[in-house]
């Protein structure tokens, strides 16, 4: 599984920030949308040591790889299922919490994905999702955008921002049936690495630099490689790593009776 990115080592301290605000209780039920390889569908199935956690993602090398940490962790108590959540039929007004951790950026219709995963969530149910703020406020996103492209490059595929801005996103999720939203600004460094050479591997991993590279030429390739090389040699922290400043949300927020 070496050739997943490793996104719980990127997000460390995004994620105790998260799962603070996820405050899962004992008896919880809990639907982690885009679980990934299942961090923070554990720590809800920890959490509810009466209730259950439920994972769900599209990758499956990611879904194989959850339920391999999850059986050495002994957790009983967890479930993943590969779906996508925009359209799955979830059980109708079962969960008592929904989280996501970057995982519901990339919905064709989020409205319409809301929607869907609004009917699984009970009444008053809390709904807790950390999401990318701007890109500009993205230092992480901006360097590697610069280094591996000209400036006006604009990566093709998902958009890692879609969510960014508040007015946007509360509409979103008030059409969908939430209320009481509220967004709380995350300012933690993104990690990629103990060293440049690791890190490297680790951002030429990653889909953004994938398309970005895929524009360019054979030369031209290889300079944006030797860009990043420097890009990530100046965020090297000595021995603390290779850190860029970043900007997130956690959102929250109910299901309306």
């Amino acid at each position: 599984m070496s050739d997943l990115f490793d996104y719980d080592a990127e997000l460390r301290l995004h994620n105790e920030l998260f799962r603070a605000a996820a405050h899962v209780g004992p008896r919880d039920r809990v639907l982690d949308i885009g679980c990934g390889t299942g961090q923070s569908t554990r720590e809800a199935a920890r959490a509810a040591t009466a209730g259950s956690a439920v994972g769900v993602d599209l990758a499956a090398p990611m879904l194989e790889r959850a339920r391999q940490l999850s059986d050495d962790e002994g957790l009983t108590n967890i479930t993943y299922q590969q779906a996508d959540a925009q359209v799955h039929r979830f059980p109708p007004t079962y969960y008592d919490v929904c989280i996501s951790r970057f995982g519901t950026m990339f919905f064709a219709d989020p409205v319409a994905a809301f929607t869907n995963i609004g009917r699984a969530l009970r009444p008053a149910a809390r709904l807790v999702l950390l999401v990318w703020q701007e890109r500009d406020r993205n230092e992480w996103a901006n360097s590697i955008r610069q280094a591996l492209g000209p400036a006006s490059a604009t990566p093709r595929g998902p958009d890692p921002f879609s969510l960014a801005d508040p007015t946007v996103t509360e509409g979103v999720l008030t059409a969908a049936g939430f209320a009481e939203v509220s967004f709380t600004d995350v300012n933690k460094p993104v990690y990629y690495g103990p060293d440049s050479a690791t890190a490297f591997d680790a951002v030429l991993g990653l889909w953004e630099s994938k398309n970005l590279l895929a524009n360019l030429d054979a030369a031209a390739a290889e300079q944006a490689r030797t860009r990043l090389r420097a890009t990530l040699d100046a965020h090297h922290a000595g021995g603390g790593g290779v850190y860029f400043d970043s900007r997130a949300w956690i959102v929250t927020a109910h299901r309306r009776h």
